[in-house]
């Protein structure tokens, strides 16, 4: 229905009432042309988190964020990794240390990502403190995938629209489904997803999301422990997706070959703190980093389709690492980022 504004969407949200696809679609264009007020933006987001995102709600806004945003055009599969934030435990860039570690496997990684929202770093922080320009332009990326096989697509560069709600989210300081949003929105189409999500209930929803948008593979994890990555200190459920069909599972650190590490030694820090802890992580230090790498990493090659499970992506892994791969992969994106 056209004339469905964001008051009939808030309206209908505090009764606990879902969104269609296109209803929630009507809402995002108000959201992103800066239509809505701010305080129909908190309204709405708060109402629908609190009343929990459906399938069709967040494919829907997906599909406009989708639709505005720049694109960029490179042939083949690519590689997408990234937790949607919000987790509140303020840990280690996993997903940012993975994009190398799989890259040096022989992935081609297009990581989509942006600054902290609701903690002290975020994947933009720590790729600036490692050296790296982030604030390239669609074709400067594709020239970077293409030279390191590791290119770093700025949300806020490739989202315009975004700034309409960008400052409303930094000060409602929650997690939103803004936070789904960006891992679906990959603006150069990674087909290949390793999602990390914040509540349980949202694994299977986000890998419906991914179905209902045309991915090939992804893996959506959430663990035990609260975090919003395959976790390392416990078991974490996984909805897998593949060709269609989604399949959900338990996994732990041993079914990848890895023992278990309290989440105290997971803690990040700054952006120039978790910029040591990453190269430590690449140049091959032992310890909970590494191991919380590796696994993560495993997911990765498994969206990938270079290993049959996380066993075998979690040993290929530590091969990147241990080769010197990685570390190279990671020195050819920062130096790629400065000349493009």
């Amino acid at each position: 229905m056209t004339d469905f504004t964001i008051r009939h969407a808030i309206a209908k949200l505090v009764e606990l009432e879902d969104l269609s696809e296109a209803q929630a679609a009507a809402c995002t264009e108000e959201l992103m042309t800066g239509a809505a007020t701010p305080a129909q933006f908190g309204a709405f987001v708060t109402a629908l988190r609190m009343k929990g995102e459906t399938i069709n709600e967040i494919a829907g806004m997906a599909r406009v964020m989708r639709d505005k945003s720049s694109r960029i055009e490179i042939d083949g599969h690519l590689l997408d990794t990234c937790g949607t934030g919000g987790d509140a435990s303020g840990s280690f860039n996993v997903s940012t240390c993975a994009a190398f570690v799989a890259a040096g496997a022989g992935a081609r990684v297009a990581k989509h990502g942006n600054r902290a929202m609701t903690s002290q770093c975020g994947s933009a922080d720590v790729l600036e403190a490692l050296g790296a320009k982030i604030d390239l332009a669609p074709e400067q990326v594709k020239a970077c995938i293409e030279r390191a096989g590791v290119g770093f697509m700025f949300a806020q560069g490739f989202h315009p629209a975004m700034k309409y709600v960008a400052p409303l989210r930094r000060e409602i300081g929650i997690r939103t489904v803004f936070n789904m949003l960006g891992p679906l929105t990959n603006p150069a189409g990674a087909d290949c997803q390793v999602i990390g999500v914040a509540r349980a209930q949202l694994v299977e929803k986000m890998a419906g999301a991914l179905a209902r948008l045309g991915s090939r593979r992804a893996l959506v994890a959430h663990g035990d422990d609260g975090f919003d990555e395959f976790s390392i200190s416990g078991p974490s459920t996984v909805a897998e997706l593949a060709d269609g069909v989604i399949r959900t599972y338990r996994v732990a650190p041993e079914d990848a070959g890895l023992g278990r590490h309290d989440i105290a030694h997971l803690r990040g820090g700054t952006p120039e703190q978790n910029a040591t802890e990453l190269r430590l992580v690449l140049d091959g230090a032992p310890g909970a980093l590494r191991d919380f790498t590796l696994l993560n990493s495993a997911a990765a090659l498994v969206a990938w389709g270079a290993a049959a499970d996380l066993r075998e992506g979690a040993a290929l892994a530590a091969q990147s690492i241990d080769s010197g791969a990685a570390a190279a992969r990671l020195a050819a994106f920062i130096e790629a980022t400065n000349a493009v």
